[in-house]
């Protein structure tokens, strides 16, 4: 019987529900997170050795769990918690809202929907999706503290900073040339005296994140770096994020993921297309990035196609918007190309392997020139060492005749 076992997972307990194809419940299941989680949930279903596991969020907080059933050997679904609501809603009857009945909403939803998608194995991704990430955390924490120490220098200096982006070195100087007069004034300076050594700080782990950044992007054998405005960040954030480029069917699905397709919203006989504000906003703000870089550059081709845009009087929002897909697009092409070439690859590498003896035994033989010599028929580097069916150095005798001996041929050249 094929069962499927909607999981709920929480940060406390996680609760399954096993189920059949007619969606009779057929278990029940509640464990305590601890280390021991996994082999409680695998020792309870062993009765249904052809199971699938349906976990509500596998990428959110049903991560650590999905990933260490699949490292057990399971067969693991990503089910969405739209499509676990979905289904409570449309459910007959009055139907409570507790664990129990969601873990059996999300195997409902992973019985029947073609949505859910299997949960793989941690890959290189993940270390890229964790180093972008990071990269981005400590530049949104750089930023507010560069607003603090900003809003500190303006009750010190007349007219605060000049310039809207400020580094530590500028912050230095400025804070250099005041001399503070009375306990108010001093709070102020040792406030902003803290901001400095924060914003320091913060440079320095921006740095590190950058060169571990770039490691990973390099050690990936990645192509992205070569489209123009696609850094290590932009790079590690797409990879990241993109996983499997061959869940795309082709480069407009991954331009809808990614938020740079317009949405249609026709009516009738009007066809109409709106900004969309769906998709993945991560890798459309790394393609934003990238946009920009290009536009700043004269003499890059997406400035060159930017400006055609604006001479066919679209304005800076729209052209931007039109450079945005072409760079979605490039970068889709990048990432096919890498993924075949990577399939190339390995499976030139497999044909390459060749194929290893079984010893006696049923154990591996050793097939090296350092191994006995004749210890396999095959690879015999002297000849024969019992005669066989081919003919030895000296020819056999013949039937019927006995074999003459040395000491007969002696004694026939005496006498002759």
């Amino acid at each position: 019987m094929a069962v499927m076992i909607g999981v709920d997972p929480h940060k406390a307990s996680h609760t399954a529900v096993a189920i059949d194809r007619a969606e009779n419940v057929l278990g029940e299941l509640r464990v305590r997170s601890s280390a021991d989680q996994v082999a409680q949930l695998c020792s309870w279903a062993a009765r249904w050795p052809e199971r699938t596991w349906a976990v509500e969020g596998a990428g959110g907080l049903g991560y650590l769990l999905a990933q260490q059933l699949v490292s057990a050997g399971e067969t693991v679904l990503d089910v969405q918690p739209k499509l676990g609501a979905r289904v409570r809603l449309l459910a007959t009857g009055n139907v409570n809202k507790n664990d129990p009945n969601d873990a059996r909403s999300v195997a409902i939803a992973a019985l029947r929907s073609n949505a859910v998608r299997p949960v793989a194995a941690e890959d290189h991704a993940a270390v890229l999706k964790l180093w972008s990430k990071r990269r981005r955390d400590l530049g949104s924490l750089r930023t507010q503290v560069v607003c603090r120490l900003h809003s500190v220098l303006c009750e010190l200096v007349p007219g605060g900073h000049p310039k809207k982006e400020m580094s530590a070195a500028q912050a230095a100087r400025a804070l250099a040339a005041v001399e503070p007069s009375g306990a108010v004034a001093a709070a102020r300076y040792q406030l902003a005296a803290d901001f400095l050594e924060d914003l320091r700080r913060i440079d320095g782990q921006m740095r590190e994140a950058k060169k571990r950044l770039e490691l990973a992007v390099k050690a990936s054998g990645t192509t992205l770096t070569q489209v123009f405005g696609v850094g290590p960040y932009v790079a590690g954030t797409v990879l990241g994020y993109v996983g499997d480029v061959a869940r795309f069917a082709d480069r407009d699905r991954f331009a809808s993921y990614n938020g740079t397709a317009p949405v249609e919203a026709s009516s009738s006989v009007h066809n109409v297309f709106r900004l969309s504000r769906r998709g993945n906003r991560r890798l459309n703000h790394a393609i934003h990035m990238a946009a920009v870089t290009q536009v700043s550059h004269r003499e890059s081709e997406g400035r060159a196609y930017y400006d055609r845009k604006i001479k066919e009087h679209k304005n800076h929002k729209a052209a931007l918007r039109c450079l945005k897909r072409r760079i979605s697009d490039a970068i889709f092409d990048h990432l096919v190309a890498d993924a075949k070439r990577k399939a190339d690859v390995m499976a030139k590498h497999e044909t390459a392997i060749p194929a290893v003896d079984a010893g006696p035994g049923g154990q591996m033989g050793n097939g090296s020139i350092a191994c006995a010599a004749g210890s396999h028929p095959e690879r015999q580097l002297f000849g024969q060492a019992t005669p066989g069916p081919t003919p030895t150095i000296e020819p056999r005798a013949a039937a019927g005749r006995p074999k003459r001996t040395r000491t007969v041929e002696k004694k026939t050249r005496r006498a002759s």
